[in-house]
C-alpha cells in the first residue's frame, strides 16, 4: 500500500516546546516521517539530546534555545532558521506554560500576562512570522496543540482554558486568511497526556478514577499518540483540512 502521502521527505519542520513531552515526540515522529526538524524550548542542554537523536535518525537537526513570551528570540529564531535551511515547511506551536493553579476570580494580572504571553501570544507572533516565509515560499503547514481545556473549562485552570480556546480560534482565524496562498493552520488538542507537564493530573489516582468514569477509552494519552495526529496534519494525508480542531481525549468529551 502506498503511504507516501504521510511522507515529509524534503520538508523543514520547526517545533516549539521541542526538548521534552510532546514537542520531542512530534520532533521524532516529524523526522522519522522524513523531515529535516528545528527544535525550540529555554534550555539548550534539553534541545541538544532531541537533536542529536534526530541526527542519529539521518535527518538535519538544529536546537535553538528561545523564550515563547518574548518576541525577539521569536524573530530571532526564524532569522536563525531561515539562515541555516532558507525555508519552513511545517510550523508546531507547542510550548505552553500553565505556572498557576486556582479558581479564576483570584487570578493576578501577571499570572493572566504570563500564560496569555506564552501560550496565544507567542503562537500568535510565531505564526505571523512563519507565515510571512510561507507566503513567500509558496506555501506551508501550522498545526497548533491547544487542549480539550480550550473545548470545555475545567476548574481550577481557568485562564490556561482561556488561553487555549484562543489558539483553537488563533487556528481557525489564520486558516481562513491563509488558505489563498496554500498554508494550511489545524489544531489538535489533548486531554490528558502522559507527560512531566501534566504529571499533577496524571499521577492523582483518585482523579484518574473519577475521569475515567466518563472516558470510553479509559487510560491516559502517550505523547507519540498526539505526535502521530500532528504527523496527519502536517502531511499530505489532510491535505483538504484545514481551520479544524481535533479533539484527542480517549472521547471523554462525548
Amino acid at each position: 500500500m502506498d503511504t507516501s502521502y504521510l511522507s515529509l521527505e524534503g520538508k523543514v519542520a520547526l517545533v516549539t516546546g521541542g526538548s521534552r513531552g510532546i514537542g520531542r515526540a512530534v520532533a521524532l515522529t516529524l523526522a522519522d516521517a522524513g523531515a529535516d526538524v528545528v527544535v525550540s524550548s529555554r534550555t539548550q542542554a534539553d534541545l541538544d539530546k532531541v537533536a542529536e537523536e534526530i541526527r542519529a535518525m539521518g535527518r538535519k537537526a538544529l536546537a535553538i534555545a528561545c523564550h515563547n513570551r518574548k518576541v525577539e528570540d521569536l524573530t530571532a529564531l526564524v532569522d536563525s532558521v531561515k539562515k541555516e535551511f532558507g525555508r519552513i515547511d511545517i510550523l508546531v506551536n507547542n510550548a505552553a506554560t500553565n505556572p498557576g493553579m486556582g479558581p479564576l476570580i483570584n487570578q493576578d494580572e501577571k499570572m493572566y500576562d504570563q500564560i496569555m504571553n506564552t501560550n496565544l501570544k507567542g503562537y500568535t507572533i510565531l505564526s505571523q512570522l512563519v507565515g510571512q516565509m510561507m507566503v513567500a515560499q509558496g506555501g506551508g503547514n501550522i498545526v497548533n496543540i491547544s487542549s480539550v481545556g480550550g473545548t470545555t473549562p475545567d476548574v481550577g485552570v481557568g485562564l490556561y482554558c482561556i488561553s487555549k480556546a484562543g489558539i483553537i480560534m488563533l487556528t481557525r482565524a489564520m486558516a481562513l486568511e491563509l488558505g489563498q496562498y496554500n498554508i494550511r493552520v489545524n489544531c489538535l488538542a489533548p486531554g490528558i497526556v502522559k507527560t512531566k507537564f501534566s504529571q499533577a493530573f496524571w499521577s492523582n489516582e483518585a482523579a484518574l478514577e473519577e475521569e475515567f468514569k466518563h472516558t470510553p477509552i479509559a487510560r491516559v494519552a502517550e505523547p507519540e499518540e498526539a505526535a502521530r495526529v500532528v504527523l496527519f496534519l502536517a502531511s499530505d494525508a489532510s491535505s483538504y483540512i484545514t481551520g479544524q480542531t481535533i479533539v484527542m481525549d480517549g472521547g471523554s468529551s462525548i
